[in-house]
């Protein structure tokens, strides 16, 4: 089935996904509610869309987009039954949700290629170093790196105009953690918006641009956009973001794992436990949206885990850049 999500406004998002019941009779309907990341915003819209299908009704799912950090205030709140997380949940996330006795799973549904996009007109930073992009982004940058030119001298004397995500993004966090060495660690002049589309639109428009999201936001627009290749130093030169340098682990440090995080309570409730399973056996759709499906194995523990109602994260609340789909294995398999 093709999925339009990035067609869809985030307004309209906020408002979910409405269930297909029968016109004209009433009819006790469950409920699941989601909110976070836009970057895993069209996995889950994706499973949703087809679960509610499945069920006929009986089960609405409503997915929103408040970013990571917006996300997970909500959960550990209790306002929500899962969270979309694009980064791993933080410390100080952990100890609101502790403080509010809500406990959690933690739940891998793919990987993702960070992709940094430029204008098509730009013929100049089709590759860039992480240095580069440092160069660019850290806090230091402000209102003193203004023009190409002073990024690298061999780059033409025009406007750099930046499209980022807002402070709320978990790419955003993660961004700054692999690039500037510090999480929100960042300039602060530059075009910020939790949607997505408005970043794309923003780079699409403007010769000069250059902003960074998630690779399906770029997948779906690669007539428009051009995905800059990254050199991180290491020897291998500049690598592209696709789903093969994410499987061999070449494209690093902006490969990054991509979760949902099911409060402990809602897991209880059949609906939930059908929707999360009907997650782990259904990853061919991650494929659909334009993202990294986890091994079967992998989905599989997953699924291990969460029917053994296992709390907590494997990451402690430590950011952790550029972690390999085996090395997300390994730690997983020790939770």
């Amino acid at each position: 089935m093709k999925l339009s999500w990035q067609q869809i406004t985030l307004p309209a998002l906020a408002l979910g996904l409405l269930a297909f019941g029968a016109p004209g009779r009433a009819q006790a309907q469950a409920a699941i509610k989601i909110d976070g990341s836009s970057t895993v915003f069209p996995i889950s819209e994706a499973f949703a869309e087809e679960f509610q299908i499945q069920k006929r009704g009986k089960v609405r799912v409503t997915v929103g987009v408040s970013g990571t950090g917006g996300g997970f205030k909500k959960f550990c709140r209790g306002e929500t039954d899962m969270a979309n997380a694009s980064r791993p949940i933080l410390t100080a996330e952990m100890e609101a949700c502790r403080k509010a006795g809500i406990k959690y799973m933690e739940v891998p549904v793919a990987f993702d290629a960070l992709t940094v996009v430029i204008n098509p007109a730009n013929t100049w930073a089709k590759s860039m170093t992480v240095a580069e992009l440092r160069k660019m982004w850290e806090p230091a940058a402000q209102g003193r790196i203004m023009s190409w030119n002073q990024v690298n001298p061999k780059f033409p004397k025009e406007k750099l105009m930046l499209f980022g995500p807002g402070a709320d993004s978990g790419t955003f966090d993660y961004f700054t953690e692999a690039v500037n060495g510090k999480a929100k660690s960042s300039r602060g002049d530059f075009t910020a918006s939790e949607d997505d589309n408005t970043l794309v639109q923003g780079v699409e428009s403007n010769k000069t641009a250059l902003g960074y999201f998630g690779y399906a936001y770029y997948a779906a627009h690669k007539d428009k956009l051009t995905a800059v290749a990254i050199d991180n130093g290491k020897g291998k030169g500049p690598v592209g973001p696709s789903l093969e340098n994410v499987t061999n682990g070449t494209y690093n440090p902006l490969s990054r794992p991509l979760f949902v995080y099911v409060r402990d309570t809602a897991a209880k409730r059949p609906e939930v436990r059908e929707f999360v399973q009907f997650m782990m056996t259904n990853g061919q759709l991650v494929g659909e949206v334009g993202y990294l499906p986890l091994p079967k194995s992998a989905y599989e523990l997953a699924w291990k885990h969460f029917q053994a109602g296992k709390l907590g994260t494997v990451f402690g609340g430590i950011p952790q850049v550029g972690i390999t789909i085996e090395q997300l294995q390994a730690l997983e398999g020790k939770l």
